[in-house]
C-alpha cells in the first residue's frame, strides 16, 4: 500500500474472517454486521503523521466500541485500512489478531490500543 500520509483517513473495522497475506483491500476481508454500537466501515483512527529524516511515523487515537442494546460480534480481528484513495479502493494497511473470537454483550467495551504509533515507514 502506498500511504501518502498527509490527509489520509485511516479507519479500523472488526472482522471474524482470518486475513490472508494476499488480501489487499477492505472488500477482501468480511466485516461484522453493523448495529448495537458498531458502525459499518469501522471507526476513524484520526491518523496524524510526523517525519524525521527519511522516516514517517503515523499515530492514531485508541478506538473504543461499547455494545448498546445488544451484542457486537463475534470478531477476532481489527483491520486497519486507508479510506482515502479511490484506486485501489480502501487498501489494507494491517490487522491485529486477538487470538480467539470476542463477543461484546450490552454494556461491555473493547479498545483497540495503538500504543505510541500505528506504524512507521522508512
Amino acid at each position: 500500500h502506498n500511504f501518502t500520509a498527509a490527509g489520509d483517513v485511516c479507519r479500523v473495522y472488526l472482522s471474524n474472517t482470518a486475513p490472508l497475506a494476499t488480501n489487499s483491500v477492505k472488500a477482501d476481508i468480511a466485516e461484522i454486521a453493523a448495529g448495537n454500537g458498531y458502525t459499518a466501515g469501522g471507526a476513524d483512527a484520526t491518523a496524524a503523521t510526523s517525519r524525521a529524516g527519511g522516516t514517517t511515523s503515523v499515530t492514531g487515537v485508541d478506538i473504543v466500541w461499547t455494545a448498546s442494546g445488544g451484542s457486537i460480534g463475534p470478531f477476532r480481528y481489527a483491520v486497519l485500512y486507508n479510506d482515502t484513495p479511490a484506486v485501489p479502493l480502501d487498501p489494507l494497511i494491517g490487522w491485529w489478531d486477538y487470538g480467539s473470537s470476542i463477543t461484546l454483550n450490552a454494556g461491555e467495551s473493547f479498545t483497540v490500543d495503538f500504543g505510541t504509533s500505528l506504524f512507521t515507514l522508512a
